[in-house]
């Protein structure tokens, strides 16, 4: 398993060992002790699975109060994965990382609590599974605009499926007071 950072700190890129031959290819989505040798000793608490079509886009969405962590990874199709940086008063406030994750590569997304996430899927359909560090709690569902331009994430297509929620939500400066405050150290 090779861990690799990307350009914001505490999101990382997980390329897992795969073992392939003529049969197909098995691989460990998460092993808690090879994970925590990897520096990921978060304690995992809920699995989501999402099924989506081509062009739709889920996200950004986010916990304020109880921060999640996820482990994101696709088990059918391809996606651009997006992981933004939501502490208020943290060094890469509002920036973005997005990578292309897909049941081919077989990569993974780490995205640390406190971080809001969203996907836009570039295959027909695609299923995303993710592994979260808090339980949902819909008092504490948060969602920030996909397009907001103070972040300015470049997503494949200005006119994605989204759902009314995420087609409603507010911009980030509409919600400071909420967001989740960085703690460095």
């Amino acid at each position: 398993m090779k861990v690799e950072p990307t350009d914001i700190d505490g999101v990382l890129t997980i390329e897992p060992d795969v073992f392939s031959d003529p049969r197909g290819f098995f691989l460990e989505t998460y092993n808690s002790v090879r994970y925590a040798a990897a520096g990921l000793t978060q304690t995992f608490v809920q699995d989501n699975l999402s099924f989506s079509t081509r062009d739709t886009l889920r996200g950004l969405h986010a916990q304020f109060l109880a921060p999640q962590g996820k482990l994101v990874r696709v088990v059918e199709g391809e996606v651009l994965d997006v992981a933004v940086d939501i502490r208020v008063g943290s060094p890469t406030f509002l920036r973005w990382v997005g990578k292309r994750l897909s049941a081919k590569n077989q990569l993974q997304l780490y995205i640390p609590p406190g971080f809001a996430h969203g996907f836009y899927v570039l295959s027909e359909q695609a299923q995303v599974e993710y592994k979260c560090t808090e339980l949902y709690d819909s008092e504490d569902d948060g969602a920030i605009a996909w397009d907001d331009p103070e972040i300015g994430i470049q997503w494949p297509s200005a006119e994605p499926l989204l759902s009314d929620r995420d087609r409603s939500a507010q911009r980030i400066r509409e919600q400071m007071e909420i967001l989740p405050r960085y703690r460095s150290g």
